[in-house]
């Protein structure tokens, strides 16, 4: 929708532009040459709006000057520079060749004198006036050098992609340097996202669920791959909207060696990134097979698991759907057993917004624990969020007031978080504290 709103916002800024430069041409005598290239542009940007063209199908349209090219990406240059040997590339991608390590030039193989890039001004307002002559905005620079991506990287990654259809030594070797690229190499993580959208089913097609066996290590390399491209803000909302990347996601979470578990559970926080993300794999029934996961107590795994009901656990949606998986007994177990018990805490807290969760801390007898925390622990992350807990169950169930007033009464333990806790500490202390004094003392329970 925001995409679309945008669209819009520049449609209504090209006609105000358009309806200016016509007043000029129209009305004066002396408008110039550049007024009448200016409304052609925008005429043809509007055209362009109209029929949704994305930068490269415009470009298809024209065939640009070859001194518009940079020599190693072929593409029409975004910022172009002078390298010591005179030759002009575009910054990110001879910057990248630099960063490689090479200390010669692409083109003529000359030893360079040094490696400092020299803005050519003169190529870059040439480019400039030749985009707007043909109402083509001027290419986007690329940020990082490290992203930026060649002909050569796509027809390597093609490569590679063919070979996930043959024998299974030759889909090893090609999963192999796919985890290895995109590990290493931003520019690889990229380029699936500017490619068609044939390149997901192309990668996952070796586990497919037709597939008798999959080789465990064939799987495990997928799926870390998998893992690294959601690394890639780009790749997050393409690969959670692919029904098959999440299927295969939690097909890796529930039979997968422990590593390529461990790695679905990663992918999985990756993509839920996005608050759009969270929806699609909350109702996947992936929450299900990442306290599975959490539960089993697999040290490698279960702090991936955690960190992805955490992020899951953002949406609102979510909570009641990992409550009724059974998240508030598998957590409680953990933190008895003193396993992540910052991470674990974390996910208790934002889960006790939902009644259900605080019924059953309740019924699991989680009140003298958290208080114990409380007391003991050293952790200002697992006493802020113990007492957060804490508040939330003391203005759901009156029953638990005694336990809390006892310790009070015993300890001080929440006068003392009032005083020397975080401010989020010290809100949630003072207010159990404001409630408890306000009632009567409790004789019985209701």
């Amino acid at each position: 929708m925001a995409k679309s709103d945008d669209s819009g916002g520049k449609a209504l800024e090209l006609k105000e532009k358009l309806r200016g430069l016509m007043k000029i041409i129209v009305e004066g005598d002396d408008y110039t040459v550049n007024a009448v290239d200016e409304a052609i542009a925008a005429l043809s940007a509007l055209k362009d709006f109209k029929y949704g063209k994305s930068f490269s199908d415009k470009l298809d349209d024209f065939s640009f000057p070859p001194e518009f090219r940079c020599p190693i990406s072929t593409q029409l240059m975004s910022d172009p520079v002078i390298l010591s040997t005179g030759q002009t590339y575009d910054r990110p991608f001879i910057q990248r060749w630099l960063n490689e390590g090479h200390r010669t030039c692409p083109q003529t193989q000359q030893v360079l004198s040094h490696s400092i890039l020299t803005p050519n001004y003169l190529v870059r307002d040439m480019i400039a006036h030749w985009c707007r002559k043909h109402g083509i905005e001027p290419p986007k620079p690329v940020q990082d050098a490290n992203e930026a991506v060649t002909d050569a990287d796509k027809e390597h990654l093609n490569s590679l992609l063919q070979k996930l259809s043959l024998s299974l030594p030759d889909q090893k070797e090609a999963a192999k340097e796919l985890r290895l690229l995109t590990k290493r190499m931003p520019s690889f993580r990229t380029l699936f996202g500017q490619q068609s959208s044939d390149v997901i089913p192309q990668l996952l097609s070796p586990l497919s669920p037709g597939t008798a066996c999959i080789h465990p290590d064939l799987h495990e390399d997928l799926i870390t791959t998998v893992l690294n491209l959601s690394i890639h803000d780009d790749n997050k909302k393409v690969f959670a909207e692919d029904p098959t990347v999440i299927s295969l996601l939690i097909d890796a979470l529930k039979s997968g060696t422990i590593q390529t578990r461990s790695n679905a559970a990663a992918a999985i926080f990756t993509l839920s990134a996005l608050d759009s993300n969270k929806e699609i794999i909350g109702k996947s029934g992936a929450i299900k097979y990442l306290l599975d996961l959490l539960d089993e107590g697999q040290p490698m795994a279960m702090k991936d698991a955690a960190s992805a009901i955490f992020n899951l656990c953002l949406v609102h949606e979510n909570k009641g759907r990992t409550v009724q998986e059974g998240a508030v007994r598998v957590i409680l177990n953990k933190i008895v057993d003193h396993i992540l018990v910052d991470e674990l805490l974390a996910i208790l807290a934002l889960l006790s917004s939902h009644p259900k969760a605080v019924e059953e801390m309740g019924d699991l007898g989680a009140v003298p624990f958290l208080l114990g925390i409380l007391r003991e622990s050293t952790s200002e992350r697992s006493k802020e969020n113990c007492v957060a807990i804490l508040y939330t169950i003391c203005y759901s169930d009156r029953t638990k007031w005694k336990e809390i007033r006892e310790e009070e009464k015993a300890n001080g333990t929440l006068s003392k978080l009032a005083q020397c806790g975080t401010s989020r500490a010290k809100r949630k202390a003072n207010g159990i504290l404001d409630r408890l004094r306000r009632s009567p003392s409790l004789t019985h329970t209701a």
